[in-house]
């Protein structure tokens, strides 16, 4: 790691930090976090709870702020000052991976906080319908006995299909082509981002220029896309904004509100791929854990089922049903704290030097994260915080919530990120995790094929993947 008179390295000093801070042991320590992510952040959480530490990567130190005291500070700091969009330039390398354009005319953002939200109740019948659709594929159909699935693989599929029922409509999101197209480009983009940062970054554009696969990708989407877009830009030419028959999706709505230098097949392709690469780095590896840690207690199946044939009996499925599943909802959220994608979701780059209330210095150019998964396994905040207890959050909504739940519920939100910067499709993803999940808990039953051993997590630094390999036993009731 560089050092200078001003470098904030140097700056950092006075910050504790989790394993060796010399000028070459650091090295040491930045090897061991690529390999050991969660073990040294919650070596830290537990040593500096309620201040700050930092932790190594190859060419910085990240600090990692500890608390609700500091969270609610961090949140309260503008865009101008501690940067999300430049901290994802550096996390994910979006220079080689997505490219600068998506981010510097980030139109697509605008289309998932006001169209898609403004759409979603009317267009919840075709995503039941894809996602009823997918596993009728996904889980073959036995009449005796159980049957093997993949259980990642299955959620890959099932949650590029739901999402781009809503992105490019049908038929094409049930295309295979398709799919693979944009699941191999959001794998792609996580693995490769996370490679590139085991290098200085003097050797990013070489290796950036190696192992970037969005050209191609690109290009393929732009193939599968070519009939549509023409479709509609025509159509819009010769009849206007709102012609006959227009589709109420994803694609449209980024042509109604695309510039018109950004109103063209490439410029849309790419915005469909940013947007998969969102839906499936998230949502499609929650769901994942959520489906082994579900099989790994199989007890639970029944009381889930038991709320969904009550709901659906009643509201039929609707996207207000859906909200009325409060267990299904606890459920997920207990599996998104014990099981997380990333240990740092927030994470903001300072644009100038930062002040915190106690006294602490964040310099210019540093990367500020916060570690939810680290709060959530603390017994001050979620009581017996190692035990998998699925209507955990259910129980505290039964009663009038003290200070302490209250804050408990506010930090479970954190994996979606924080302020005005988190997750803007945060709403459609979990209404999405919550619909598949009803629907397999109604129609299947499901468990390891080791009862109660879940398959061990697979970790890429700070990402928590679910077992990739594994199968999960499926059958219909």
């Amino acid at each position: 790691m560089r050092m200078g008179p001003c470098d904030p390295f140097v700056m950092l000093d006075y910050i504790p930090s989790v394993g060796p801070s010399g000028r070459f042991t650091s090295y040491y320590g930045a090897v061991r976090f690529i390999l050991h992510a969660k073990h040294m952040m919650q070596e830290g959480y537990e040593q500096h709870k309620e201040g700050f530490f930092k932790v190594p990567m190859i060419d910085r130190w990240v600090v990692v702020a500890s608390g609700p005291r500091f969270l609610e500070e961090l949140r309260k700091i503008p865009d101008d000052r501690l940067s999300f969009d430049d901290a994802m330039q550096d996390i994910l390398q979006v220079k080689y991976t997505f490219g600068l354009e998506a981010q510097q005319r980030p139109y697509h953002v605008q289309v998932v906080r006001e169209h898609l939200k403004r759409n979603f109740d009317e267009l919840f019948p075709g995503v039941f319908e894809e996602i009823r659709h997918a596993f009728d594929e996904l889980v073959p159909s036995q009449e005796h006995g159980w049957v093997k699935v993949g259980a990642f693989s299955a959620a890959m599929k099932a949650t590029c299909r739901a999402s781009n029922r809503v992105f490019v409509g049908s038929p094409i999101c049930r295309s295979t082509e398709f799919e693979k197209i944009q699941s191999k480009f959001a794998l792609q983009v996580a693995t490769r981002a996370a490679v590139m940062n085991l290098f200085p970054k003097m050797l990013h554009p070489v290796i950036g220029r190696l192992l970037t696969n969005t050209p191609s990708s690109l290009r393929n989407c732009m193939e599968m896309l070519r009939p549509m877009v023409d479709e509609r830009l025509k159509n819009e030419e010769l009849h206007g904004k709102n012609w006959p028959g227009k589709p109420n999706d994803m694609l449209s709505w980024l042509i109604d509100v695309s510039s018109p230098e950004d109103r063209n097949l490439r410029s849309i392709a790419l915005r469909i791929l940013v947007l998969n690469f969102a839906s499936l780095h998230t949502s499609a590896q929650n769901f994942g854990h959520a489906l082994f840690n579900l099989a790994a207690h199989p007890q639970y199946v029944e009381p889930l089922r038991e709320e969904v044939k009550s709901v659906i009996g009643q509201y039929g499925w609707t996207r207000d049903s859906i909200s009325r599943l409060q267990k299904m909802d606890s459920f997920l959220k207990e599996s998104q704290r014990v099981s997380c994608t990333c240990l740092t979701p927030v994470v903001r780059k300072a644009m100038e030097d930062i002040m915190f209330s106690d006294g602490t210095t964040i310099p210019a150019g540093t990367h500020v994260a916060v570690s939810p998964p680290t709060m959530f396994l603390d017994d001050q905040y979620y009581p017996n915080s190692h035990e998998f207890d699925p209507f955990r959050f259910y129980s505290m909504r039964q009663e009038t919530m003290t200070r302490s739940q209250q804050l408990s519920m506010t930090l479970s939100t954190l994996h979606f990120g924080q302020g005005k910067r988190a997750c803007p499709g945060r709403t459609f993803a979990t209404t999405m995790m919550t619909t598949m999940m009803a629907h397999l808990v109604l129609y299947y039953d499901m468990k390891l094929e080791k009862d109660g051993v879940r398959p061990p997590d697979e970790w890429l630094f700070v990402n928590c993947f679910p077992n990739r390999t594994a199968e999960i036993l499926f059958k219909k009731c």
